[in-house]
Order: C-alpha cells, then sequence, then structure tokens
C-alpha cells in the first residue's frame, strides 16, 4: 500500500532543491530537514511529514482501526510522482536535480541523456531495494519459523512476483481481492511498491522524450495531465466490476496519483503556487488536510459508492495542491506544523514501517488477543517502528549513503546476496500442502 510508495514515498526528501520555490525565495529553516549525505541540498520538512501522516493511516486502516485509511496510499503516490517528476526535469534543463526546477524551466530544455536515465535508475535502486530486500527475506524467513501452512505457502507463491516488481498483476491474474483474500499474504501490501517501481521505469523515459525544447515543462505538464484523466476513464470504467481489485491495484488505474503529482512538479504549476498568498495558502492548507481526514474517517472502502467513479481522482487532486503550496509557499504554518518533528521523524521512517508492518500484523496481531484490541494494536505499531528503525539505521542508510558498513561496493554486494538468499529459500523451502493451516484475522479488518 505504500510506497510505495506508498508508499513512498519513498522517493521524497532528494528533490528539495529541484522543487524549491519559484518566487525566488528560499525556504525558512523549519522547512529544512538536513540529512547525512544530502550534500547541503535543502529538504522540505513538510513533505516529510506528510509521509508521516500517510504511513500512520495505514497502520491503523490495517489495525481496524481507520476504515479510509488506505487513501493514504494514494498521498505517497502523488508525493512520489510530484518529487521524481522535479528531479527529473531539474536534470533536463541543466540542473541535475540542483535547483533546475525554477521559471527558466519554462524556456529551452535540453534533455535527459541516457547516463542521466541510468543514473536516476541506479539511486532509486539505493534508496529502495536495500530495505525492501531485506524485510522480503526477514519476512520469508518468519514466516517459514512462525507462520502456519498458508501462510509460508502464499508467501512462497508470491516471492518471484515480489522479487520482479509484479506482484499487483499477480494478485490481479489470480484474482485474488485485495478487500478480501489478503490477510493470508504477508506481501499483499507491496502491490504499492509495485505500481511505484513500474511508474520509475517508464516516466523518466517520457520526461526524456518530452523535456526538451522551448516549452518542455509546459509539454510535460500537459501529457501528466492527460495521462491523469486517461487513468481515471479506466478506473471508471474497471471499477464497476463486482470485484474492484483491477482497478484498484492496476497501475494504469493508479496512476492517475501519481501523474497528478507529476503536474503539480511542472514549473506552471509551480509558479501559480507561488504566487498564492501566504494567508491564503494556510487557509486553503488547513481546509485541503481537513478535507483528506474527513476521507481517511468515513471512507469505507470498496463499499464507497464514488471511490471509483471519481473519489480517488478527487482524494489524489487534493493531495496534489496541498503538497505543491506546502513547497512553494514559504513560511506557511502549514508547512510548519507538517513539518514539526513527530510526523517528520516518522515520514522518515515511513519506507521501512510501511514495508515491515503488514508482515507484524499478520504473524504477531494473533498472538496478542489477550492484550486486547487496542492493547495488540499497540504493541503490534511498537514493534513495528523498532523494526523500522533498525532496517533504517542499519541497511537504508549504510547502503544509501556509502557509509558505515556499506562503504564502496559492500553495500551492493550485500543486497545482491541476500537477494540470492531469497531465491535460495524459495528454492529449497518446502510448500506446505493446502489446508495445512489457516490464519483467524478477523480482527485485523
Amino acid at each position: 500500500m505504500a510506497g510505495s510508495s506508498v508508499a513512498g514515498d519513498s522517493a521524497a526528501g532528494s528533490a528539495g532543491a529541484a522543487l524549491a520555490p519559484v518566487r525566488g525565495g528560499t525556504l525558512p529553516p523549519r522547512h529544512r530537514a538536513p540529512r547525512p549525505g544530502d550534500r547541503g541540498r535543502p529538504h522540505i520538512a513538510a513533505l516529510d511529514g506528510l509521509r508521516g501522516f500517510a504511513v500512520a493511516a495505514v497502520l491503523l486502516f490495517h489495525a481496524g482501526k481507520l476504515p479510509g485509511g488506505f487513501l493514504g496510499v494514494d498521498l505517497f503516490f502523488v508525493l512520489s510522482g510530484y518529487l521524481i517528476t522535479g528531479l527529473l526535469l531539474g536534470a533536463a534543463i541543466g540542473g541535475g536535480g540542483r535547483g533546475g526546477g525554477s521559471d527558466r524551466g519554462l524556456g529551452v530544455g535540453v534533455g535527459v541523456g541516457f547516463d542521466s536515465l541510468l543514473g536516476f535508475w541506479v539511486r532509486r535502486a539505493r534508496r529502495l531495494l536495500p530495505a525492501l530486500v531485506f524485510v522480503v527475506v526477514g519476512t520469508t524467513l518468519l514466516a517459514w519459523t512462525f507462520g502456519d501452512g498458508a501462510l509460508l505457502r502464499f508467501a512462497l507463491d508470491d516471492l518471484p512476483w515480489v522479487g520482479s516488481q509484479a506482484v499487483n498483476w499477480h494478485y490481479i491474474a489470480e484474482q485474488i481481492g485485495y478487500w478480501n483474500a489478503s490477510d493470508t499474504r504477508v506481501f499483499a501490501h507491496l502491490w504499492s511498491i509495485a505500481v511505484e517501481w513500474q511508474f520509475y521505469v517508464v516516466w523518466p523515459v517520457v520526461v526524456a522524450v518530452l523535456a526538451r525544447g522551448r516549452q518542455a515543462q509546459r509539454v510535460v505538464a500537459a501529457v501528466a495531465g492527460a495521462g491523469a484523466l486517461v487513468s481515471l476513464a479506466l478506473m471508471v470504467s474497471l471499477g464497476a466490476a463486482v470485484d474492484t481489485t483491477r482497478a484498484y491495484e492496476g497501475t494504469d488505474t493508479r496512476a492517475v496519483a501519481l501523474l497528478l503529482g507529476a503536474l503539480a512538479a511542472t514549473a506552471p504549476v509551480r509558479a501559480l503556487a507561488a504566487r498564492v498568498p501566504r494567508r491564503a495558502a494556510d487557509a486553503l492548507c488547513l481546509a485541503l488536510a481537513a478535507g483528506l481526514a474527513v476521507a481517511w474517517t468515513v471512507t469505507e472502502g470498496e463499499k464507497a459508492p464514488l471511490l471509483f467513479k471519481g473519489g480517488l481522482f478527487l482524494h489524489a487532486l487534493g493531495a496534489a495542491v496541498l503538497i505543491v503550496l506546502l513547497a512553494q509557499v514559504p513560511g506557511t504554518w502549514a508547512a510548519r506544523i507538517a513539518g514539526s518533528a513527530v510526523p517528520r521523524r516518522l515520514g522518515e521512517l515511513s519506507y521501512s514501517l510501511y514495508l515491515w508492518h503488514w508482515p507484524v500484523y499478520l504473524l504477531l496481531l494473533p498472538r496478542l488477543a489477550g492484550l486486547g484490541d487496542w492493547g495488540g494494536t499497540a504493541v503490534a505499531i511498537a514493534v513495528s517502528l523498532v523494526a523500522a528503525a533498525v532496517t533504517k539505521w542499519l541497511v537504508e542508510d549504510p547502503v544509501r549513503f556509502r557509509s558505515g558498513w556499506a562503504r564502496g561496493r559492500r553495500g551492493p554486494i550485500a543486497v545482491v546476496g541476500l537477494a540470492l538468499v531469497g531465491v535460495a529459500l524459495w528454492g529449497f523451502v518446502p510448500a506446505p500442502v493446502p489446508g495445512a493451516g489457516t490464519v483467524d484475522l478477523d480482527q485485523l479488518r
């Protein structure tokens, strides 16, 4: 469900310079959260805070405490589209992601070369793969050790698709309903990570082709907007089915959120947002945040009649407007609140937290029934937080920043070695016979 993005996104935090306000000012200190290894690039703390709110919503949704918390995934998607497109456009106009996203992007674009694309994909892999490989292999071992037969059998069945970043299409092809069949699959939440990876493969090539000539950013904006409308049309059409898994997990239908984020990252939209007065931006951000919170509170998944008839589109559009205002209007109270310590720190953990929380829930919550509903949930979330913090400290950051034990080539070699362990597990762990066990997880939803 993250981000990916979630979901994330997982991409947030790298594009601070490329998405600096276009009105000529600089971000106030509270908008920045310096990170080791970022080499002095400004970092928009408010966007980390949004990731924190998004992952909290997903955690509560999967614990059965927030009916519409799954919409946090859409916020991850919009953030990913926004930040990744900002980086790509910054490189396309010659800024290399360091301040390139200014108004001058409305003019001549120099394009993105193959070397830039390859560098982008390598950075994405270094950012996302270490934690993903670590959690997937660790989850498989935990399912083998502590899970029942069904949990392990489905984990082994899904593992190749997780490794190829196509598990969303695997679930669609096998008619594994997202809303009613995910409680026995420890990798069910990784459908959104697959959607983001597929976006990262295709969209940079599209931007590389489009971001040339005098109207580069306007062309990218037009294509992103048109693509979002096509994605919306597909979602409305496919969402009319009895089982809405195809509409919910399809890359083509969920591209609407990613492309709305991409549209918001283009200079014409950012320039428009930068002209909004600070007080008006604060009021609008408050209204949008309240609207998202209401949607997360009252929406009931596939039972929501308007979800696939424009509801997801409107949610993603509101998220895109909120994001661009937080990033482009310096000094707003909304940005200060979103970028405050608690949501920001949670956002910094959001990727590993998203990866860990669902396996922890499936394996741990049935064993915590004696603690009561909220007691078990609190312990499961605490365990997820600890696992995420350890993963970020020991795996994510060292490989990403080439620090500590992962200096030089040791990080990539270790990740490849761990991936081979996952392949060995898939090949040698015996798959349990169907019907060997079940998991009673009614409390999760």
